[in-house]
């Protein structure tokens, strides 16, 4: 296996790890995370924050919390809810009803 030097990863991530070594694991995956839930609700609107078009999916209204237990402790990820489509996140369970 050759060593692959091309790390795409934020600078910033970067130096927390290299600051707090792995005990920071939990929020970058928070951050990660978070990242990508919020990039997935942007993309099943199809239009931008605060952008109101005809074709729009639902609408965003703020974050809910949810807690969970992972060999690393527990995480709160910050869950950006989508009303009047149905969406939830496929990366999720939604929850029970």
């Amino acid at each position: 296996m050759t060593y692959q030097g091309d790390f795409t990863l934020p600078s910033e991530l970067l130096e927390r790890i290299a600051s707090q070594g792995f005990d920071i694991l939990p929020e970058l995956i928070r951050i990660v995370i978070n990242a990508a839930m919020q990039s997935e609700r942007q993309q099943h609107l199809g239009v931008a924050p605060y952008q109101h078009t005809p074709d729009r999916r639902g609408y965003a209204n703020g974050f809910k919390p949810k807690t969970v237990k992972t060999r690393l402790g527990e995480i709160t990820f910050a869950i950006p809810p989508v009303h009047e489509s149905g969406f939830y996140s496929p990366n999720l369970r939604p929850p029970m009803a």
